[in-house]
């Protein structure tokens, strides 16, 4: 039988993004290109792997065999030749970094950017996310959590210092709705919420004090994802948001938002750098990883 691993390749990548045109664009060929190459091998092994209908692709019984049997085996391969890296003059290599959005604007990517420079051959890849991505199963090298919410069985790097939450709104709006003394009141406000992949609704606001802890439903016009655009709809006087502290403090300096209920919110860890404990670190992501790491001194 004529082996052609590349074939391979296109089927497991199929198989795991559940699209031809997703793994397509992942392995810069055409769609057609990659039917016929999963298609030339489903002939040569004389068996179906894949299940194709108009909306989606699944791996048969047969399939889904060969992908948890090679999947793994063309990861270990693809970590090998990174390591082959290690030869070279110069660091490089592809790293791929899950994180959610302010994580990546305010730690990740000003340290990134800077290592892009300074390695021209290290290529990074930022997928914006703000579930808890599988790592592993996604083939990320690393992701970015909050410390609260790191799996035990992961090697985690810190990268931030601790972080605190800040509820505010502009000088208008609490001028023409009140502002809250307590937690609860929020529940009467027009607030900006947020929906996470993680809890499957929108997200319940967090508070404590003196160890008592609460959670509020707040309520609003607005659930938007992106803390940069809830920030945005808070500047434009559509109601309160509650956003990382770091993002409001030039707009608490010059007036053009109002912090309430700060004694309700504590520090919190921040964000670490986490992979699996068997990574085989490439020169390039020991680079990577040494750039990010947050010192306190």
């Amino acid at each position: 039988m004529n082996k052609n691993y590349n074939d391979l390749l296109a089927f497991v990548t199929v198989a795991r993004e559940g699209s031809f045109t997703k793994a397509a664009g992942q392995l810069g060929v055409s769609q057609s290109a990659l039917s016929h190459t999963v298609k030339g091998l489903e002939e040569r092994l004389d068996v179906r792997l894949l299940h194709r209908t108009t909306r989606s692709v699944s791996p048969t019984e047969a399939g889904e065999r060969l992908l948890q049997s090679v999947g793994p085996k063309l990861a270990d391969i693809d970590r090998e030749l990174e390591m082959v890296n290690e030869f070279k003059l110069r660091p490089a290599g592809t790293i791929r970094i899950t994180a959610a959005e302010h994580a990546l604007k305010t730690i990740l990517w000003p340290k990134i950017k800077q290592v892009l420079k300074e390695y021209p051959d290290i290529t990074v890849e930022i997928s914006m996310n703000y579930g808890f991505v599988d790592i592993v199963a996604e083939r990320f090298d690393a992701g970015v959590r909050l410390g609260e919410s790191l799996e035990q069985d992961m090697i985690a790097i810190p990268i931030s210092p601790r972080l605190r939450m800040a509820v505010v709104a502009t000088p208008e709006y609490w001028a023409n709705h009140g502002k809250p003394v307590t937690p609860h009141e929020l529940v009467n406000h027009r607030c900006i919420n947020i929906r996470l992949p993680t809890l499957g609704g929108v997200y319940a606001w967090e508070f404590e004090k003196d160890g008592k802890v609460i959670n509020v439903n707040v309520k609003g016009q607005i659930v938007i994802e992106s803390s940069v655009n809830r920030l945005d709809a808070a500047l434009s006087g559509l109601g309160i948001t509650y956003v990382p502290e770091d993002m409001v403090m030039e707009s608490l300096a010059d007036g053009s938002l109002v912090r309430v209920l700060e004694e309700w919110c504590p520090e919190f860890d921040g964000y670490y750098l986490y992979y699996p404990n068997r990574q085989l670190s490439s020169p390039a992501f020991k680079i990577l990883v040494d750039a990010l790491r947050y010192s306190s001194r």
